[in-house]
């Protein structure tokens, strides 16, 4: 795939179901593939990719705005879509020249790729990958890069929780945001039943966690949980 282009799944309009702006109505821009392969993923993995320049894409946020906006931001979702990262450093500044505000979803891994476009970006939603929620490896170093460059725009840190999430790693994910600034929102987000994956925490685990991130001073702690899914909406 060239800098010019990505391959894109589905764009369209809908609420966004997670994180501090939930219930905000967004343009979702969703890239397909992505670096890593957590176990409770609900992105379907077979969908099928259609390339798109820059110009095609804006073309069509343009139009879905026009019918169905006006929408609070454009979510750039995946897989992961700092893997197009070249492409975002020419999408983006057109999103900013008509007025859209952008919104990555990321999964925090690519510090590198976020330090190329973080200047065109408006809002960070970045995961912390547990390793034992993930059932990989940690990813704590690339974290902790990552969430420094983030925190020069509008961010907040969310955490997948399973039934195999150990405290330990909730701690480290504390630890790691009160370090660069214990304001950050941080997200606890039971994992939601998702194909053959079924492993949604209790709600003993997550008052503990939840208690972690509070009695550690990183105060703008709350548990949500995918809440499009209980709409029922994409």
């Amino acid at each position: 795939m060239s800098a010019s282009k990505a391959e894109i799944t589905e764009v369209f309009s809908s609420v966004q179901g997670e994180g501090i702006f939930v219930g905000a109505r967004q343009i979702f821009v969703r890239f397909k593939g992505c670096n890593m392969a957590c176990e409770f993923c609900d992105t379907p993995t077979g969908a099928a990719g259609k390339e798109y320049s820059c110009a095609v894409l804006m073309n069509e946020v343009r139009m879905i705005d026009g019918s169905n906006g006006p929408h609070h931001s454009v979510s750039l979702t995946g897989g992961e879509p700092l893997v197009y990262a070249e492409f975002l450093k020419s999408f983006l500044p057109l999103l900013k020249k008509e007025g859209f505000k952008s919104y990555l979803e990321t999964n925090g891994t690519l510090p590198d790729a976020l330090l190329d476009v973080i200047d065109l970006i408006d809002i960070v939603a970045m995961d912390f990958k547990l390793p034992s929620s993930t059932g990989g490896g940690a990813y704590w170093k690339e974290h902790l890069e990552f969430l420094k460059i983030a925190v020069r725009k509008k961010v907040f840190v969310k955490s997948v929780v399973t039934t195999d999430t150990k405290k330990e790693d909730v701690i480290e994910a504390v630890r790691l945001i009160r370090g660069v600034n214990k304001k950050i929102p941080f997200i606890i987000q039971p994992a939601t039943p998702v194909k053959t994956f079924n492993k949604r925490p209790g709600e003993n685990c997550l008052l503990e966690f939840l208690d972690i991130a509070l009695k550690n001073e990183v105060e703008n702690s709350r548990v949500i949980p995918q809440m499009h899914k209980a709409w029922g909406v994409k």
